[in-house]
């Protein structure tokens, strides 16, 4: 089974990518979407989380959960607080891309994908036999991004404060796809790279995933 590391700045186009690989049959697993189901009620994160940050918690009993907009604002501003948070968070993430992997395994996937907005930034590519990176002009990622609900210019800002630059993106990735363009470009695009790498054999799982890392490869652009 061959690991693909999905990954790109906020507002790329990441979604898009993501369900056309999906759509050539490869598992998915979205580590933002793992993140709200540990925050939501029942969810892994909450006792820990709502004990650092007890001003965050929404709902009562079994309805008990975290508001992630006052977790936001705990954390906006405040690296200490941020790097807490993230200390909880990632284990937990990184637990569940091990269940997703192996369960991908289990029912003979070809291709998984981690869809990981912090891939390169938390090492994570290391774990993966490819890495793809979405990409946009930075005119198109800001329209994006602006037109989002509770998106301002302060808070877009941040964000890519956190992220590595998308020039560095692109240039460690083995596959970019560009996603200015008319969003069929950038499906057909997904399709030959799910179709390369299917028919390919992966070496990262499950030997990475137990502490054997070993170095990135090197590979051609899409």
């Amino acid at each position: 089974m061959v690991v693909l590391g999905l990954t790109g700045s906020i507002g790329m186009g990441k979604t898009t990518v993501a369900n056309a690989l999906k759509n050539c049959g490869a598992a998915v697993y979205n580590a933002d979407a793992a993140v709200h189901r540990l925050l939501a009620p029942g969810g892994a994160a909450v006792g820990p989380v709502l004990a650092r940050f007890p001003d965050s918690a929404s709902g009562e009993g079994a309805a008990r959960a975290v508001d992630r907009g006052a977790l936001g604002a705990h954390v906006f501003a405040d690296a200490d607080a941020l790097a807490e948070l993230e200390a909880i968070l990632h284990p937990l993430v990184r637990a569940g891309e091990r269940r997703f992997l192996s369960a991908s395994q289990r029912r003979g996937c070809r291709l998984a994908v981690l869809d990981v907005p912090l891939l390169f930034e938390t090492g994570g590519e290391t774990r993966c036999d490819a890495t793809l990176v979405v990409s946009a002009p930075p005119f198109v990622q800001r329209a994006r991004v602006l037109g989002r609900a509770r998106m301002s210019e302060e808070r877009l800002a941040a964000i890519l404060a956190r992220q590595m630059p998308d020039a560095e993106k692109r240039r460690r990735a083995d596959f970019v796809i560009r996603t200015s363009l008319d969003r069929r470009v950038s499906r057909r695009a997904a399709q030959r790279v799910a179709a390369r790498l299917s028919a390919t054999r992966g070496t990262r799982w499950p030997l990475c995933w137990s502490g054997a890392l070993k170095p990135a490869g090197e590979g051609d652009h899409a």
